[in-house]
């Protein structure tokens, strides 16, 4: 009964135009806000797509670390009790240092990556080589696959394969402090060039795990790391549980979110605020809301008293105005909010909103609709229109009205 009168009061002819006009105004600002949430919130889910995608490609669902110092010790019988984990698909032996890679004038500090020949098995980096293979040669005879940035930097020519660039990497037996004591060098020719993500093209660098372990002295058991690929992500946690379990307190296991932990939460918190800006902007819009309302609740003084002698009570009243407002937000939600799937849904499919400059990965805006967001949205505008609302309809059901009024 109360939606049916607030229904009526939004439909029927109000005596003074400026009713009407500032209400179709509160209803189109509450649909530009709606729409400006969802399409903001909705291209934050495509670039976090994107870049989760990219992170995705280059680490592992989980690793296994060191909890102090720089390496790990781990047996034969070690590493089959880790192959044989439920729910681990497979696993990859890392060795990890700082380089400098020198080729004639131009050097580069990288991160120099060995790796084993399950590497390729724990994530996607071989979808992302643009020149050459993803060749590591062996320990006598090693071979590398460089960042983009990396190969720019230094000046590689990994198609050609004529020139060798010289590593220069820690030596851990190092008696003086002298150049030529501290630091191993080697020639290795380069393979491969990856691009995935400015980041990793910067810094980055791969090669066997028989050459580098050699290069930096490691025991046979010994390593930076492992990196496992799991069957299923979604049991991350009871896999994780497990690992910790078997190994003990000497070894820290990381999720891939624990890997960048600092990036999503940088990326969460970006989102939030740019909702609470909109949804500010949303507060400020619901003033026009107000006015209308309280417009309304004067133009219907007659209607109020007749209602009251007719027996209704201040609590009916006053739910008459708040279904009022929740019509004009109702309405003003429920178009900006088709208006946004429709935006989004041709930016998908035409890409008609471009990404200008040239150094990013996609020309285009991403987009990705999610049902959490519709649902955080709607919420937002029915707060803001009970807040809106609550004030127009406690004066509808206190003031008293006369019928000669």
């Amino acid at each position: 009964m109360n939606l049916l009168f607030a229904w009526r009061y939004f439909r029927s002819k109000k005596t003074t135009n400026a009713i009407n006009i500032i209400a179709w105004i509160s209803v189109t600002a509450i649909a530009v806000g709606a729409a400006a949430l969802i399409i903001v919130l909705s291209v934050f889910n495509g670039f976090e797509d994107l870049v989760q995608g990219l992170y995705k490609d280059f680490y592992a669902d989980m690793r296994i670390a060191p909890a102090q110092g720089k390496v790990i010790k781990l047996t034969p019988t070690q590493i089959d009790q880790l192959k044989g984990t439920a729910g681990v698909a497979t696993l990859s032996l890392v060795a990890e240092e700082k380089a400098l890679l020198v080729n004639g004038e131009y050097q580069s500090v990288v991160f120099l990556k060995g790796v084993d020949e399950n590497y390729l098995s724990t994530n996607g980096i071989g979808g992302h080589i643009i020149r050459g293979k993803f060749k590591l040669g062996s320990a006598v005879a090693p071979e590398l696959v460089l960042g983009g940035g990396i190969e720019n930097a230094i000046g590689a020519d990994v198609e050609k394969g004529q020139y060798p660039v010289t590593l220069y990497l820690p030596n851990r037996k190092a008696v003086s402090h002298s150049i030529e004591n501290t630091l191993n060098s080697f020639n290795a020719m380069p393979s491969g060039t990856f691009i995935v993500q400015q980041d990793f093209d910067n810094k980055y660098a791969f090669s066997n795990l028989a050459f580098l372990k050699f290069m930096l002295d490691m025991q046979p058991d010994e390593y930076s790391s492992v990196e496992l690929k799991l069957n299923n992500n979604k049991d991350a946690g009871k896999i994780k549980a497990s690992l910790e379990k078997l190994l003990g307190s000497n070894y820290t296991v990381e999720t891939r979110y624990q890997q960048n932990q600092s990036l999503y939460t940088v990326m969460e918190v970006e989102k939030w605020v740019i909702y609470a800006v909109l949804a500010l902007i949303m507060v400020v819009a619901s003033f026009n809301m107000i006015g209308a309302l309280t417009m309304l609740v004067l133009e219907k003084q007659k209607d109020i008293a007749v209602l009251k002698a007719m027996g209704a009570n201040d609590s009916s009243i006053q739910k008459i105005f708040l279904s009022e407002g929740f019509i004009l937000a109702g309405i003003g939600g429920a178009g900006g909010i088709l208006l946004a799937v429709i935006i989004c849904l041709l930016q998908i499919k035409f890409k008609l909103i471009p990404l200008r400059g040239g150094s990013f990965i996609i020309d285009y805006y991403p987009v990705k609709l999610v049902a959490t967001d519709f649902i955080l949205v709607a919420a937002t505008i029915l707060l803001i229109a009970l807040a809106a609302a609550w004030i127009p309809s406690r004066k509808a059901c206190r003031q008293e009205f006369s019928l000669k009024s």
